[in-house]
Parts: C-alpha cells; structure tokens; sequence
C-alpha cells in the first residue's frame, strides 16, 4: 500500500507475486543529478506469517556538474537481494500489526555517485500498522537501520549507517483506491556503530495504491526534502548525502 515504506501485511500461505519497483532520485548541489533504480522480485508466503522475496536490479545515473561527484552518464545491472519477513502480531487480531524485515543485498554499483563498486548492505525494519476507521484509514509507522559496506573502484572503502523513522496514513477515498502522505526522517553515520554524525534529512510527500484487479495492484509516492543538514555550516538541506527529490513507482501481480 506505501511507497517507500512498508506495512506488516505478509500475505496467504501460497500466494506468489511479482513486483517492479521503479525509483528515481533527482537534484544535488551544484549541477544536474538524475538517478534511476530498476527492481524486479519474486515474492511467495512459504508459511504462515512468513515471506521471502528475491530481487535483482539495475541502475542509470546521469551526473554533470555536482558539487563532489564526477560527471558519470550510465545504466546497467546493479545486483541481488533477499527480502525476508516474519510477522508476530495480525491487525486483524490485535491492536496493530507487528512485523520484522530483514534485507540484505550485494551491488556493483554506487547508488550515489555510480562509480564501479563492490558493496554489501542490510536493511532492518520494524513496521507497526493499524486501521483506525476500518475500511477507510490505515497508519502506519517504521523504524530502520541500514548498514553498507563499500569498497570503491579508486580504492577507498567505506562504512556507513543510516537509521530512520517515518510515519504514514493512507485513507481509502473509494474502494481499491487509497490516498495518503507519507514523512521520513533519516540520520546517516560513518560506522556501523553509528559513531560520527554525517548528516540527516526529513522527507514529506503524497501517496496513493490502486487495486487494478483482485491480482494487481499500483503504488506511487513522491517525496520533497523539507529539511537536512550536512557538512556545510547553517545548511538547511542535505544535498550531498540525499537528493531533493524523490519518486517511486510499484506494480505488483499475484500469480
């Protein structure tokens, strides 16, 4: 139902799904930054309360002019992931919904400036949902760590942590059609102990899930930065960790 954020629902024993996830991220300092990631997963419910989600990707950056990065023009495969899930409480038998994901992922690409790379990087989530007008209004809220580890194609190798919390609600304004806002404040660290501050940013933005068909379905979701802070002094946005926009696209069908 969200766009960049998750929701405890895990799905019937034996459904299966296919999911492609089109993210763009758009506008850094100092010149044109375009960046666009490509995912395709294979989703399936193995068990009761359990999911498991194989993913590939690719990336295409498009950077001319941007205070810190080299001018790269690119596209090609990116890397693997698993997504897995456990969800401990059902919504529909407890106050709210409480599930775990656990990702992890390899990359040959750098998401930020699309150098050659080879990382590995983990996404932990604590998604907790409710319905608080049943069949109408739906919040949600999750908490994140993301730690990476990189090694450049100059040498350099890096590790780094980004920790977050965001919020959303969607309201089902007809049915199959939600719409809704979804804010995400992330910090990011240098270490996976999250021992020295490199900055932060809260986004804000709409969005809104379409059931096309009892199978398929489309989520999108659009994001400003609001606020951020980075290495300059008195910044009021954090265009060198994070972009000014932000845009996703979903569309998943069960088979």
């Amino acid at each position: 139902m969200f766009g960049f954020m998750i929701g405890s629902d895990v799905g019937r024993v034996g459904e299966r799904e296919f999911e492609s996830r089109t993210t763009g991220r758009l506008s850094r300092r100092g010149g044109g930054y375009r960046a666009i990631g490509q995912e395709f997963e294979l989703e399936f419910v193995p068990a009761k309360d359990m999911r498991v989600e194989l993913g590939t990707s690719m990336a295409a950056h498009d950077i001319e002019g941007v205070t810190g990065l080299a001018d790269r023009r690119q596209s090609g495969w990116q890397g693997l992931s698993i997504d897995l899930r456990y969800r401990f409480l059902n919504r529909e038998h407890h106050p709210f919904g409480l599930t775990l994901r656990v990702e992890a992922g390899t990359s040959r690409i750098d998401n930020g400036s699309g150098l050659p790379a080879r990382s590995t990087g983990g996404d932990i989530t604590l998604a907790l949902d409710r319905e608080w007008i049943p069949n109408f209004l739906v919040a949600a809220i999750n908490l994140t760590y993301q730690p990476e580890w990189s090694r450049l194609s100059f040498g350099g190798t890096e590790r780094e942590a980004t920790i977050g919390i965001a919020g959303a609600m969607m309201a089902q304004l007809r049915p199959g059609f939600y719409l809704g806002g979804e804010a995400r404040y992330l910090r990011t660290y240098e270490g996976f102990g999250l021992q020295e501050f490199s900055g932060d940013a809260l986004f804000i933005g709409p969005s809104a899930y379409l059931q096309l068909s009892p199978r398929a379905w489309l989520a999108a979701a659009w994001s400003v930065q609001a606020w951020g802070r980075d290495s300059r002094p008195g910044s009021s946005l954090n265009l060198e960790g994070f972009e000014r926009h932000q845009a996703r696209l979903i569309y998943g069908i069960g088979f």
